[in-house]
């Protein structure tokens, strides 16, 4: 099971949450009755709708993450999700996601390409480049 189908599967039993396909059109999304709060486009990478308002009020402790990747202008975040701790902190984000939601007014509704997706690139470390274990 990956990290995105194990974190999937913890927020599909949340209250007021349910699954179903991803608006921008790749992957599938948890959401509330007011809009969509995340996007699980891979097995390593979820997009999540915080708000404007939230990211501004978090934004020193998400740019300090590595799991963590901005688009600026954007009212989502891409978490990466590369161990469990990363899972952890999606599922915190979720909860100031459906907090932000619930204080604002309703989310203007979800347009394709919305989300971050194809908008962030992860670089993964090149296993060929890497020095060679020492003897």
């Amino acid at each position: 099971m990956t990290l995105a189908q194990r974190a999937l599967e913890r927020l599909a039993v949340w209250p007021d949450l349910t699954a179903g396909p991803a608006s921008c059109g790749t992957g599938r999304a948890v959401r509330t009755a007011r809009s969509e709060i995340a996007h699980f486009h891979s097995a390593r990478d979820v997009d999540l709708h915080l708000t404007r308002r939230a990211i501004r009020r978090i934004a020193q402790d998400l740019s300090v993450s590595t799991a963590i990747r901005l688009v600026p202008g954007s009212r989502w975040v891409t978490v990466h999700l590369d161990c469990d701790t990363d899972v952890d902190l999606l599922l915190s984000l979720v909860s100031v996601a459906l907090q932000a939601h619930q204080a604002g007014p309703p989310a203007e509704p979800a347009t394709p390409g919305g989300c971050n997706f194809r908008r962030v690139t992860v670089l993964r470390p090149d296993p060929a480049g890497a020095a060679p274990p020492a003897p």
